[in-house]
């Protein structure tokens, strides 16, 4: 009998016990007495069996995946929490099925939530930053474990988000409080809960202070979409002498096209990003960054997910407040 081919009778025949026995030992039964587990363990071992998923699915109701729903996973903050939810998954014993989607195709995220449904997965976390996941996967996820990560403007109970608002009022405060009056504000895409919800955390943060709202320059969180937003504040916003950035990616742009045009940052402009990567350190000059728990948001949210699937406690909407780095792409206005 050649080992890879054996199966749980074949182990049940060498242990000398039944099959279900050894269905009861490879699933964790605490019914079985420890000389009995003992010996079908040292027969699966001598065997090299390895009990499929399926297999082990059918007999507990449980496949022991859990599916990730995301999109734009080039982006830094999904890849991290994604990287985060699977470390966190496997030493529970899980294994994470990742599924990337395009957010504006309403088919291509229900054939990903119907695919990740077919494989048995036992609970969900959809990474949904854009108003379209969460519009289509409501009416087909009813009665599954789910965990959503959005932002602040999602009241869904089972999720978590960081309080991109509070973020935006952090940078814009730090900005007003070192004397800048003229604050612009490059966005991301409007159909981001993200960029919606940091705008909005720019006009309170200028309200609050009785300071005026310029216009807001809308982008696409790229270097590319900061560069030409740059351009468009040194023709026509002469008087602005600082600018948040909805991510470090436009803010990297922002610092090319002010650096290009001769305008010193942070001697005549200064720039506040958003995210925290780990290169913006490295930014000329170093950028002054609103930081974000990537991973610590998608360990938590396994963490929920995991006791969903458990059913130990009830999972509740939970925002983090993430925290203001200042570094040398920020100072005083000097026009």
């Amino acid at each position: 009998m050649s080992q890879k081919n054996a199966n749980m009778y074949d182990v049940a025949k060498l242990a000398g016990v039944s099959h279900q026995t050894v269905s009861r030992v490879i699933n964790g039964s605490a019914s079985i007495k420890p000389e009995t587990r003992d010996k079908v363990l040292a027969a699966i071992e001598e065997l090299g069996y390895r009990p499929s998923m399926a297999a082990r699915a059918l007999a507990t109701s449980k496949s022991r995946m859990l599916g990730v729903l995301v999109s734009d996973s080039a982006f830094f903050g999904p890849s991290s929490m994604t990287h985060a939810m699977e470390a966190e998954a496997r030493a529970s014993g899980y294994f994470v099925v990742a599924v990337a989607v395009d957010a504006q195709d309403g088919a291509a995220v229900l054939d990903a939530i119907e695919h990740l449904k077919k494989l048995g997965v036992d609970g969900m976390i959809i990474i949904a930053p854009q108003e379209s996941i969460l519009e289509t996967y409501r009416p087909v996820l009813l009665g599954m474990p789910l965990i959503t990560i959005d932002a602040t403007e999602s009241t869904d109970a089972s999720s978590v988000s960081i309080d991109n608002i509070a973020g935006a009022r952090l940078a814009v405060a730090h900005l007003a409080e070192l004397g800048h009056t003229k604050i612009a504000h490059v966005s991301g895409p409007y159909t981001w809960y993200e960029a919606k919800a940091r705008a909005k955390g720019y006009e309170l943060e200028l309200s609050s202070r009785g300071l005026q709202r310029l216009p807001i320059l809308e982008g696409d969180w790229s270097a590319r979409s900061g560069f030409e937003a740059g351009l468009k504040l040194i023709a026509d916003y002469p008087e602005v002498t600082a600018v948040f950035a909805a991510n470090d990616q436009t803010a990297l742009g922002l610092l090319t096209a002010f650096a290009q045009n001769g305008i010193d940052v942070p001697a005549q402009v200064s720039i506040v990003g958003f995210d925290n990567q780990d290169e913006t350190e490295f930014y000329n000059p170093a950028l002054t960054t609103v930081a974000q728990d990537f991973a610590g948001l998608g360990k938590h949210a396994m963490k929920l997910l995991l006791d969903a699937v458990s059913g130990t406690s009830l999972a509740t909407h939970e925002d983090v407040v993430p925290k203001l780095v200042v570094r040398a792409s920020t100072a005083s206005p000097n026009k």
